[in-house]
């Protein structure tokens, strides 16, 4: 696993101040990835404990790693004047609400703005800030759907296959507003005014399908399910199971690796493989056939004889057994922070490096620290604790 003791740099966002309003999901899959570039961020949570943003322990939480924490209650009148001047010196605020209600509570872009004209505004929906589906509740499940990225996974024979909520919540999403965010915040610096970020689910997740639509416009994408290239329609792009119940991933798409495929599993000589490739009408019974073979054999076999070939072979391993693999152990693909395993920063800068790891903050844990760094006086923070509009861990 990747140290998290030393780092080449504090990390390519280093000096950027981000004010993230506690959430679930994707806003904070953004912010955690803004602060493992190294940017500080500063988590709002809500009075109450964990089950007011997220209902898990809060040390166990890694989507709010890298963070400080401060408790604001934003229906308080002066929790909101609180937030306002945490807004003041930030270069970017994140939220996650639906649309209008950062408005209703006093902390709308136009108010931000007015305060901060160089803020850039993230905000982090499934529908997005308009259309008509724009106040209605929903979960990536939805959006992926209406986006068309669900349909084509799965079977032919059996309904759509769910992928997590990896597609929509954290790719459509979560990716797509922090990459919206670093675009504006670069903006920011020639023209000087921050804008508002309006970054859907739906949105992006239709953004990832692009590579779909090209080849459904080249006629080489049927919208049925399990027929086509890239959605386990073609025999050599797809996962088998092995004699041991295992599974094994073949993406054998180039004819010199489903070449070298063919020859490692002695069907080189077989003129129906040969010709099969470029014949759609055969893969199913391509398929068939090597379904067969992967099952004479355990999946240690399949991964002792192809894993070093290029011949696109991998095995498909759970969430726990993937750190332990020798290749994401060389290259720190997950790191150990606080006993808990657990992806490491991505992507790598060969100079700027990233901030070092930092576990998830308990809700309020530096209250009194980010208050104190935004300017207010220690007797102005012991009023505000008092009045119930900030709160710190018992």
């Amino acid at each position: 696993m990747r140290s998290t003791e030393s780092t080449a740099g504090a990390g390519p966002l280093s000096g950027v101040r981000v004010v993230e309003l506690a959430g679930i999901g994707p806003a904070p899959f953004c912010a955690m990835m803004l602060a493992d570039m190294g940017a500080d961020v500063v988590r709002v949570d809500r009075p109450g404990g964990p089950a007011a943003g997220n209902p898990v322990e809060p040390q166990l939480d890694l989507l709010n790693r890298g963070r400080r924490s401060v408790v604001v209650d934003l229906k308080h009148p002066e929790g909101v004047a609180t937030l306002l001047r945490l807004v003041d010196g930030a270069d970017v605020l994140i939220e996650g609400f639906r649309p209008g209600v950062a408005e209703r509570l006093g902390f709308g872009p136009d108010e931000c703005g007015r305060r901060n004209p160089r803020l850039v505004y993230g905000r982090m929906t499934g529908w997005g800030q308009d259309g008509p589906l724009a106040a209605r509740a929903g979960h990536d499940i939805n959006y992926i759907a209406l986006a068309g990225a669900l349909a084509p996974m799965g079977p032919p024979d059996g309904p759509p296959t769910i992928p997590l909520n990896l597609l929509g919540d954290f790719g459509g999403g979560g990716m797509l507003l922090a990459f919206g965010v670093t675009c504006a915040l670069l903006e920011a610096r020639s023209s000087g005014r921050g804008q508002v970020v309006d970054a859907a689910i739906v949105d992006g997740t239709a953004l990832l399908t692009t590579i779909v639509h090209a080849m459904r416009a080249q006629g080489i994408w049927s919208d049925e399910r399990g027929r086509n290239l890239l959605d386990g329609g073609a025999h050599f792009y797809g996962v088998y199971e092995c004699a041991d119940g295992q599974y094994l991933s073949v993406g054998a798409i180039e004819p010199q690796f489903y070449r070298r495929l063919l020859e490692l599993l002695g069907l080189a000589d077989d003129d129906q493989f040969s010709a099969g490739q470029a014949d759609p009408a055969q893969w199913p019974q391509l398929r068939t056939r090597l379904a067969e073979v992967f099952r004479r054999h355990d999946r240690s076999h399949w991964c002792e004889l192809l894993g070093g070939e290029d011949a696109c072979v991998a095995p498909v391993l759970s969430v726990g057994a993937a750190a332990e693999h020798p290749h994401n152990r060389k290259r720190g693909t997950f790191s150990e922070v606080g006993g808990i395993s657990q992806p490491a920063p991505a992507p790598r800068f060969s100079r700027s490096g990233e901030a070092p790891l930092r576990p998830p903050p308990e809700p309020g844990l530096h209250t009194r620290q980010v208050l104190q760094d935004a300017g207010f006086g220690i007797e102005e923070i012991s009023a505000l604790l008092r009045s119930g509009a900030v709160a710190e861990p018992d």
